[in-house]
């Protein structure tokens, strides 16, 4: 297995970057995933799982991360922002969402959603290509786009080849990525949001009851059953060990299993 696919979503909900080289962070995330957040006045996400206007924004990021367009897509006007300069982009993300928003920013830690597995996801490419085989009109990109994660294995690879990457219940399984060690934790729980078109145009009808009959019946030998309270799970959870902080993940690194 080798990395085929790096993505940066610098701002938590917001669009992705494909880059061909990361560099871990001291709390185990990649720079500059994830690192900035939209909060409310009462500091909770405005993100997908509470919020489906946050789809209608388009944004970019400058080379250096260091500047952001953002615009609306029903619009073809868009603004640059500097990141180090919230007080612009809050207003900006006040006036769309219609009450007071602003942006948090955090680059040693991000803010992942599992305080536990907050490492880079990790998911192949085979696999994002056979769950859009089971809608119809759903593309390669577009269910990339719906679930969002960070690392791909290369499309040659066998659908589901990343269950090999968790082990049994109360298991952490080591596995490297190049010279990065990561600690595989379990399937993904998913949440509203693959069900939803990442342009905006509204949800696909039983997208997750699909899902998990799909998924259910897909299970490959490897996976671990004990696994799945439920099947709609996808992609796997990691974490990284402090010590792995500064190495770098590059595009065509292999993807191994440790063995004891």
């Amino acid at each position: 297995m080798h990395l085929s696919r790096i993505i940066l979503y610098p701002i938590k909900s917001l669009d992705g970057v494909s880059v061909s080289e990361a560099r871990m962070t001291e709390g185990g995330v990649l720079e500059h995933d994830r690192v900035y957040a939209i909060m409310d006045a009462e500091g909770k996400y405005v993100n997908g799982k509470r919020n489906d206007r946050i789809h209608r924004i388009r944004c970019s990021f400058s080379d250096d991360f260091r500047e952001v367009c953002l615009g609306d897509r029903d619009t073809v006007t868009e603004e640059r922002f500097m990141l180090a300069d919230p007080n612009p982009i809050n207003r900006w993300l006040s006036a769309f969402f219609g009450f007071a928003a602003q942006l948090r920013h955090e680059p040693r830690s991000g803010f992942p959603d599992d305080l536990e597995a907050f490492g880079p996801t990790v998911v192949g490419e085979a696999s994002l290509m056979e769950v859009a085989s089971w809608y119809p009109g759903l593309s390669l990109e577009s269910v990339r786009r719906r679930f969002r994660t960070n690392l791909e294995i290369d499309g040659r690879e066998t659908a589901f080849c990343e269950d090999r990457l968790y082990g049994a219940p109360g298991e952490l399984r080591p596995f490297h990525v190049g010279d990065v060690q990561f600690m595989g934790h379990n399937p993904c729980q998913r949440c509203v949001v693959p069900t939803r078109d990442p342009d905006g145009m509204g949800a696909v009808s039983g997208f997750q009851k699909e899902f998990m009959k799909r998924r259910q019946e897909s299970l490959p030998p490897w996976a671990d059953a004990r696994r799945f309270n439920h099947y709609y799970r996808f992609a796997v959870n990691t974490s990284v060990p402090p010590d792995q902080a500064g190495m770098i993940l590059r595009l065509g690194d292999t993807i191994q299993p440790d063995i004891a």
